[in-house]
């Protein structure tokens, strides 16, 4: 089943609306047309209590200035690119140095920032919301004139099916990625430190100190990046490491291992016993353990959200892959269709 109805009017004037999908058991999320957010997620926990398990904002002008990305897609290229440049074809791209000098997560105006088409739609696996941007060619920065669209769908054994596509008519970089923030004992509880996390990476991607990879795989065994076998969040984000260090805690990609759709990750909360299990194609997935998030804007339902209240997992590319060849390519190129999907799949144990 989707609903769809208006959410509000942004200051400029445009109309903003969402849509909700819901399995029977009432579980299910809400999503709107700026930036394809998801604005809200609820699963129930072992006692089969609802709640909401994703971060955001009441008001869909506070996305607009939000520093956080909460519940966006991230376009045309998520993560960091360094220096805010890149070569391609022979010819250099300056973009938008929204995290100077490097880029981030599209610039300034990426497409968390943009009203999408969107329209309901019926699959195989559920009902769902087809989300399609047009980014014309300069967006940002950005070569070549870009259609991405995002299709979320919701099954009756709650699972968040994320299906990305992407054409152009000249080469880009392109790397969506889902920015959701999670704390699966509810929006607005005080920490994730608790939550049990397992990774199925080998590797991650060590860092310099502005965040850009250095260009290295290292090895997760005896540091604090090994996630191999379940353990608390919190267990070691302060340990004496100069990788944490730099990030004050977790923000690294981890080189996930295998290839094709396959499990990339299980995020785990004891005192509900709700489990998040994300699958995906795509070869990375940053971990970001929120170590900036603060109290303003004020987040839903007037709580603040304070540092470590919640984790992202971000299924993507690695970072700065335009101007390291030796990562996995991430230049679309015109004739060759991109196409990705992602699964947050939900139950309790």
């Amino acid at each position: 089943m989707v609903r769809k109805q208006f959410f509000e009017t942004l200051p400029d004037g445009r109309d903003v609306h969402s849509w909700r999908l819901e399995s029977a058991d009432g579980a299910g999320l809400t999503v709107m047309d700026l930036g394809a957010t998801i604005l809200s997620l609820e699963v129930a926990d072992r006692r089969g209590e609802l709640a909401d398990v994703v971060l955001g904002y009441d008001s869909a002008a506070t996305y607009l200035s939000d520093p956080y990305y909460h519940g966006a897609v991230i376009g045309r290229f998520a993560n960091r690119i360094a220096g805010a440049r890149f070569a391609l074809d022979g010819r250099t791209y300056d973009l938008d140095a929204n995290q100077p000098p490097n880029a981030l997560h599209g610039g300034h105006e990426g497409f968390d920032k943009r009203i999408w088409s969107a329209e309901a739609c019926t699959t195989s696996e559920g009902d769902g919301v087809l989300f399609t941007l047009d980014s014309a060619d300069g967006d940002e920065g950005y070569p070549g004139n870009l259609r991405t669209t995002v299709r979320y769908v919701w099954t009756e054994d709650n699972r968040l099916v994320i299906d990305y596509t992407g054409e152009t008519d000249a080469p880009t970089p392109f790397n969506p990625t889902q920015h959701s923030y999670w704390n699966l004992a509810g929006a607005g509880a005080p920490s994730v430190l608790d939550h049990v996390l397992e990774i199925y990476a080998d590797h991650y991607l060590p860092v310099a100190p502005d965040l850009i990879p250095t260009g290295a795989w290292a090895d997760v065994a005896s540091t604090p990046f090994d996630f191999r076998k379940p353990k608390p969040v919190g267990r070691d984000i302060d340990a004496p490491d100069a990788q944490l260090a730099l990030g004050q805690g977790y923000d690294h990609c981890f080189a996930l291992n295998g290839a094709g759709l396959r499990k990339a990750a299980a995020l785990f909360d004891p005192a509900s016993g709700r489990r998040m299990t994300v699958h995906t194609d795509m070869p990375g997935l940053q971990l970001f353990s929120a170590n900036f998030l603060g109290d303003k804007p004020m987040g839903k339902h007037r709580k603040n959200y304070v540092p470590r209240s919640a984790v992202a997992l971000e299924t993507q590319f690695f970072p700065d892959s335009p101007n390291q060849r030796h990562f996995p390519d991430t230049i679309l190129r015109p004739g060759r269709s991109f196409a990705s999907r992602t699964i947050y799949a939900f139950d309790c144990v």
